[in-house]
């Protein structure tokens, strides 16, 4: 690959000379179009059986889209400051500069965050010893604010020298609009730990999708690719093909950003998320957005499901749960309700497509499979798939 990260314009090329051994870039060196024709081709195989899928979608410059960048820090092996990723089913970290597919304002912080870090002496935290100060850095960024987060997780809450640290990065960083240091002191792979202290800005961003506002926090699930997700979503809304006379319920809603989408078009909303705080964020942006018909419950979906197809039935489910797809209690409920449509999005089409095989058993079929490429040059590819009711015959 060469010394040097290149992007090439014309073929929509990524060639990196960490992709070897970083491993996210599954297709880098490959032509653009290439890999939108593996993609597709992968998601026809899961989903020919059931209906022609639609060409995939993919992005117009598949660069520097990544609006959630994180790094590792360490000390490489003369003892200098390193920040990166794991290498593929490692924990040894690869010193990433200029990552092609992470937005190039970020890796410039990331950038001049190793050379402050080491010029205040702070020592990486290492996990065999539990020992020293700085673990992650974590940037996210408003695609259409342009407002920066920039998270230091740390292993201890005291920070010496902290108000000259923030000086410095203020001075060559200044777009930089809010700063958090989270305190992580446990040994465990998560990133973030329980304790949050704002060290400047008000500790959130704000960003505008498909003409919505969202605030997101440190721990906020907000998709990490902008402008495809804005056409995903706009898809989606379209099949659902809502009405006000319809009760749409959004499962797995996140800080409620699909369902408040399609909130305007719904007579009513109902959006159901586990995390608790992912719920606090959704009122907040159903508030910020002044949309009063829709409502959140802080619950499993499936048992929310449960309880709510005893005494109520829905028009519209849209479901986006994780790449492991629903459980069978879920869905069980879900054939409890019977809505009348069904708009599954999902991040793994190996495990949607063994979701939709009991929905198509149990009376439903898919009317719809759009791909989208929400991560390019990544092996992931994202779907969303149409299914309504079989009519009776």
């Amino acid at each position: 690959m060469g010394n040097t990260n290149i992007y090439d314009e014309n073929e929509k090329i990524i060639n990196c000379r960490y992709a070897d051994k970083c491993g996210s870039c599954a297709y880098a060196g490959m032509k653009y179009d290439d890999e939108l024709s593996v993609k597709q081709k992968y998601v026809e195989e899961l989903m020919g059986s059931y209906v022609k899928v639609d060409n995939i979608v993919g992005m117009y410059r598949p660069a520097y889209y990544r609006n959630k960048v994180h790094a590792v820090v360490g000390s490489g092996k003369d003892g200098n400051i390193i920040a990166g990723t794991y290498e593929a089913n490692s924990h040894r970290i690869v010193d990433t500069q200029g990552c092609l597919i992470e937005d190039a304002q970020c890796s410039d912080i990331i950038r001049d965050l190793k050379d402050l870090i080491a010029s205040f002496k702070y020592q990486p935290y290492n996990e065999d010893t539990g020992k020293g100060f700085i673990r992650h850095i974590l940037l996210r960024k408003g695609f259409s604010t342009r407002e920066i987060m920039l998270v230091i997780v740390t292993a201890q809450k005291e920070f010496a020298s902290k108000n000259n640290f923030l000086k410095v990065l203020n001075e060559l960083h200044p777009e930089i609009t809010t700063i958090i240091q989270n305190v992580n002191n446990r040994n465990t792979s998560m990133v973030l730990g329980s304790t949050s202290i704002v060290l400047k800005g008000k500790g959130y961003i704000e960003d505008v999708l498909c003409g919505c506002r969202f605030r997101i926090g440190p721990t906020s699930f907000y998709q990490i690719n902008p402008q495809q997700t804005e056409k995903l979503y706009k898809k989606a809304i379209q099949l659902a093909d809502i009405t006000r006379n319809d009760t749409v319920i959004d499962a797995y809603c996140g800080i409620g950003t699909i369902g408040i989408v399609a909130a305007k078009k719904a007579g009513k909303v109902i959006g159901v998320e586990l995390n608790r705080e992912a719920v606090n964020d959704a009122n907040v942006n159903a508030s910020i957005n002044n949309i009063k018909n829709i409502s959140f419950v802080n619950a499993d979906a499936g048992d929310f499901l449960v309880e709510y197809a005893k005494n109520n039935k829905a028009d519209v489910v849209i479901m986006d749960p994780p790449r492991s797809g629903s459980t069978p209690e879920f869905l069980d409920s879900l054939l409890k309700i019977r809505p009348d449509r069904i708009v599954y999005i999902s991040c793994g089409p190996d495990t949607q497509a063994r979701d939709i095989k009991r929905l198509v058993k149990d009376g439903y079929r898919v009317k719809t499979c759009q791909p989208f490429d929400m991560f390019p040059h990544t092996g992931h590819v994202e779907t969303v798939c149409l299914l309504s009711k079989k009519c009776p015959v």
